[in-house]
């Protein structure tokens, strides 16, 4: 796999370059504006944004943003992001308004060396995410005019076989961005010799996302940790009522064999805060998880479950954790989280695993430089972890 050094080291002095970037960040929409609420991700594909502007290539960044069908929206527009990148960067971001058509035409010829430009959301374009090799590859073909080489630096879409970042790479001379490399090198960490104690935190609402990811980890860890929504499905299989609480029913079965195969390395909940609503004012009890009553949503782990996670992270040599332990986004439901946070950033090597986790950190006021690695990809790390070839590493490597 060529880096974004090998490429610096080519000479991108006057060049296009086109940079595949995972901008894909959380917004606040109100009637005055449109805010970005967590930068995390647009601040980590900076260094390579730099770093290419600085050696005096004219860059062209795109991403996605959200889920939009295939069309304008623009509630998905990426404009807003614009503002905010061009103020991290100390410096002006060009903004086109589509992504293939006149606007990205302009914008993109009016670059002069040094100078960045943003392209409007990929997916407003159905050729970015379709299951046709040929509309995806018609896409990508246009998409590549607008650069004569191509940096992908968003590991968060890595694991998609969407046409910027599966089919671009076939089209130019490609490159991994040094966020891409970073995030390689530290998850084959966790997958190849892991300092022991080596301890896994899962959270996150279902458990038959996790099922892959759990089943691969299982050999190689020394104790896996469950909380959040999905912990209610295993907590059935063990026989427990979970009452109003997050549940898979037909995932039982599988988690009565998971549990018998895992032994004491699965450790759940003793303990978890119940509501009957999910609300910022909702009144909580703290119920053993032999006690959750018909009407009880359980919404985060109790302190007793928060104490015994604790114990097992503060002597973790290397710790992976994905996914919150509740509702953090609720002030009543975010201690058990917190208490996770803070337990993993005190560990030895420590991995946030991207996604709902890393937003936590940000949310909960958790200092992110306590952490070893703090990912930007949720699911493309749960999916490297389970084992699986993910498309835009592949494109890479080839």
């Amino acid at each position: 796999m060529r880096t974004l050094d090998d490429l610096l080291a080519e000479g991108v002095s006057g060049r296009r370059v086109l940079v595949r970037a995972d901008l894909n960040v959380p917004l606040r929409h109100t009637e005055e504006s449109v805010t970005v609420t967590d930068d995390g991700r647009i601040r980590a594909v900076l260094p390579t944004i730099r770093a290419l502007a600085e050696a005096g290539a004219h860059v062209v960044v795109c991403s996605h943003l959200g889920r939009p069908k295939g069309a304008p929206d623009p509630k998905y527009s990426l404009a807003p992001v614009a503002a905010r990148f061009s103020e991290l960067l100390g410096a002006p971001v060009a903004f086109a308004t589509d992504t293939v058509g006149e606007s990205a035409d302009a914008v993109t010829a009016s670059l002069a060396a040094g100078e960045v430009a943003l392209l409007e959301n990929l997916r407003f374009n159905a050729g970015e995410t379709s299951k046709d090799d040929a509309q995806r590859g018609e896409f990508a073909v246009k998409l590549a005019r607008y650069g004569e080489a191509y940096v992908d630096d968003a590991f968060g879409a890595v694991h998609r076989k969407h046409a910027s970042v599966y089919d671009v790479p076939k089209l130019l001379p490609h490159f991994a961005g040094g966020l891409v490399v970073r995030e390689l090198d530290t998850l084959s960490t966790l997958t190849s010799d892991p300092k022991r104690p080596y301890v896994v935190v899962l959270g996150g609402a279902k458990v038959s996302d996790k099922l892959g990811v759990i089943n691969n980890l299982l050999p190689k860890v020394d104790a896996l940790l469950i909380g959040g929504g999905m912990c209610f499905t295993l907590l059935a299989a063990q026989g427990h009522g979970v009452g109003d609480s997050l549940l898979e029913a037909d995932q039982i079965d599988t988690c009565k064999q998971l549990l018998a195969e895992a032994g004491a390395k699965i450790v759940l909940p003793t303990d978890v805060v119940v509501a009957a609503e999910l609300s910022a004012t909702a009144e909580t009890r703290v119920v053993g998880v032999d006690a959750i009553g018909a009407g009880d949503k359980g919404l985060d782990i109790g302190p007793e479950t928060a104490r015994a996670f604790a114990g097992k992270l503060a002597g973790a040599a290397t710790v992976f954790w994905n996914g919150p332990m509740g509702v953090f986004e609720y002030e009543p439901f975010a201690a058990g989280t917190k208490a996770v946070a803070e337990a993993v950033a005190g560990a030895g090597f420590s991995v946030v695993g991207g996604g709902d986790s890393a937003a936590a950190v940000r949310a909960l006021g958790v200092d992110e430089a306590s952490f070893s690695h703090i990912s930007t990809g949720g699911g493309a790390s749960l999916e490297y972890l389970e084992g699986k070839i993910l498309p835009g590493v592949a494109a890479l490597e080839a």
